[in-house]
């Protein structure tokens, strides 16, 4: 499975990707007709607690990455389901809305996602 990563604000639509919004809020001053998503999976999102932390510097860079991936393996299964019901040919897209590109949770899903 190819995985891509794209910010929502900056996304090229492509209707080969299958779209997939992984940010627990909805991106603001997006409408869900232009965001064109194919599903969106606000639980393979940090929970509310360490998202805040991280967005607060509460949290490093990398003790973020550590505790998100904990959360991410306590949901495998169901991450697991989700995947299950997408065409393996074509490319996963995950958007996120962060303006940071260096430093999001779609980074470390996207590895984990690979790591299946």
């Amino acid at each position: 499975m190819n995985i891509e990563i794209a910010r929502i604000y900056e996304d090229k639509k492509d209707s080969k990707n299958i779209r997939i919004l992984v940010d627990r809020l909805w991106p603001r001053g997006i409408s869900k007709e232009d965001a064109s998503l194919g599903y969106w999976h606000k639980e393979w999102a940090p929970g509310d607690d360490l998202r805040k932390k991280f967005h607060l510097n509460k949290v490093s860079w990398d003790e973020f990455r550590k505790s998100y991936r904990i959360e991410l393996k306590k949901n495998k299964e169901n991450i697991l389901k989700d995947l299950a019901e997408l065409d393996k040919r074509k490319t996963l897209q995950l958007l996120y809305g962060s303006k940071d590109k260096k430093h999001n949770h779609a980074l470390v899903l996207k590895e984990f996602l690979e790591d299946l």
